[in-house]
């Protein structure tokens, strides 16, 4: 092997060699480039998820502070409801037998009778009257009975009613009720 050929060999073994490093060169700009632009959609992701969070955290804030200002009107409210929707312990069966006699005659409607039942509720300054009753009538009597006890000056839960004919016609509702006393 002569000189001039080991120059040749010499001179295509370092241009594949240069050729090998460009390759790897463009590969890795490829790459880079690749993840930059990766990297920035994923920084413009992550800042808008965070925009995102901020906005939703500014609004339950705001929300808060809607709720702690309307707090003090709350409790008036509450306080108003207690004194005028509450009877006294005191004179409470009468009234609520005068309303809900009252609530039967005016809706055309014959009542069966009252029973109560009376529960503590500790530490809230009021006691649980359980109510039950059942009237007779018609139906449209029966249905006036029902809106005229949602509007009732007293406070009436309904926990349950009872749908049935009654013996002398027409149909018999019994009612489960219950409203509390002021202590």
């Amino acid at each position: 092997m002569n000189i001039n050929q080991s120059w040749r060999n010499w001179k295509i073994l370092i241009g594949a060699g240069l050729g090998v490093l460009l390759v790897l060169d463009l590969a890795l700009i490829v790459v880079i480039w690749q993840s930059s632009r990766e990297g920035a959609e994923s920084s413009r992701a992550q800042r808008d998820r965070l925009a995102l969070q901020a906005k939703l955290l500014k609004a339950d804030v705001d929300r808060g502070e809607k709720i702690r200002s309307s707090l003090p009107k709350i409790g008036r409210d509450c306080d108003s409801f207690y004194l005028e929707k509450l009877q006294g312990s005191n004179n409470g069966y009468s009234t609520i037998v005068a309303d809900l006699g009252d609530l039967t005659t005016k809706a055309g409607l014959k009542t069966s009778g009252l029973t109560f039942q009376q529960k503590e509720v500790k530490d809230h300054g009021v006691i649980e009257i359980g109510i039950r009753t059942s009237v007779q009538g018609d139906y449209p009597a029966i249905m006036r009975f029902i809106s005229d006890l949602e509007h009732s000056k007293n406070f009436y839960l309904l926990d349950n009613l009872h749908l049935d004919s009654a013996s002398t016609g027409g149909i018999r509702l019994s009612l489960d009720l219950r409203t509390y006393f002021r202590t």
